[in-house]
């Protein structure tokens, strides 16, 4: 078998995959508890069938009209760009999702959290766009943009992936939950970018090596997206913390922040109620006094 009809098969797998696990997501409403990742996977269905389409005008399979090939690769270009700054802002919202999930029983820290998460996305795209070294001209700077986009959305992804390990026990999550295998299929995915990204030349061919290795995760990670999709997700234990547990000071605090209290109206104390003091207190002077003389008498 060619390394070229291998990456075919790969590419066709990966599709089957992604229309089988959107089926999958749909048919059991997940896409009401993440719509974020229900519009990710029509998505990532929907481009690799556009690109592979696409990529086989470029190469000349489908017709032989070179006018056609390279309105291919324009039209290439565009749509896979495009995809990639949408699945970039589609990746926030479902780690944003994944997080209000993991995070539902402590409701004080969930909302401190989203307001670091969305202080986190303004942070990102700031960084993206003075971090840019501007090297490229006219349409080739969608490129620089949507690869500045993706690597802080694949940082945060493996952020979060390490604090729902990290926090696991404390929020009572399970493994099987289904929050924690969305964060593990994007966390193993973002890893897979890094390293390809870092070991890849920029022009290496479609048939390397190390494409065959990313093409694999990316397969793998979607396998465990269905395994988690299709099995039932366990019941999720309730948080039980004790009064002086750190947790439930922080939650406490969290759930605080922004509120301003509630306010007391203490009335002002009035002229008649000062007078009546000051005639009691004039009265048992006066009775003690004579009850003194009386009994010297």
């Amino acid at each position: 078998m060619s390394s070229g009809l291998a990456m075919s098969l790969m590419s066709t797998a990966e599709f089957l995959l992604s229309v089988l696990l959107g089926t999958i997501f749909w048919k059991r409403g997940l896409h009401r508890r993440f719509p974020a990742m229900g519009a990710y996977l029509g998505l990532r269905a929907a481009s690799v069938l556009v690109l592979d389409v696409l990529l086989l005008g470029e190469t000349g399979r489908l017709t032989a009209s070179l006018p056609f090939e390279r309105a291919c690769a324009q039209y290439y270009f565009f749509a896979y760009w495009t995809n990639y700054i949408l699945a970039a802002v589609l990746l926030y919202f479902i780690c944003m999702e994944v997080f209000q999930s993991a995070l539902s029983a402590v409701p004080g820290l969930l909302k401190f959290g989203v307001v670091i998460f969305r202080w986190a996305a303004l942070v990102s795209v700031i960084v993206t766009i003075s971090s840019m070294s501007f090297a490229h001209r006219g349409v080739l700077i969608i490129s620089d943009v949507a690869v500045s986009l993706m690597h802080s959305v694949s940082l945060l992804e493996l952020c979060l992936l390490a604090f729902l390990c990290l926090s696991m026990n404390a929020l009572r999550l399970p493994v099987r939950d289904l929050a924690f295998g969305l964060a593990l299929g994007l966390g193993v995915m973002s890893a897979n970018d890094f390293i390809f990204a870092t070991l890849t030349p920029a022009k290496a061919p479609l048939t390397a090596p190390l494409q065959f290795v990313y093409e694999s995760i990316i397969l793998l990670s979607l396998g465990t997206w269905a395994a988690y999709c299709s099995l039932p997700e366990p019941v999720r234990m309730p948080v039980v913390m004790p009064i002086n547990s750190t947790l439930y000071r922080w939650n406490e605090i969290a759930s605080a922040l922004g509120h301003t209290g509630t306010q007391i109206a203490v009335p002002e104390p009035s002229n008649s109620f000062f007078l009546s003091d000051v005639e009691n207190v004039v009265e048992k002077v006066l009775s003690r006094n004579l009850n003194r003389r009386e009994s010297e008498s």
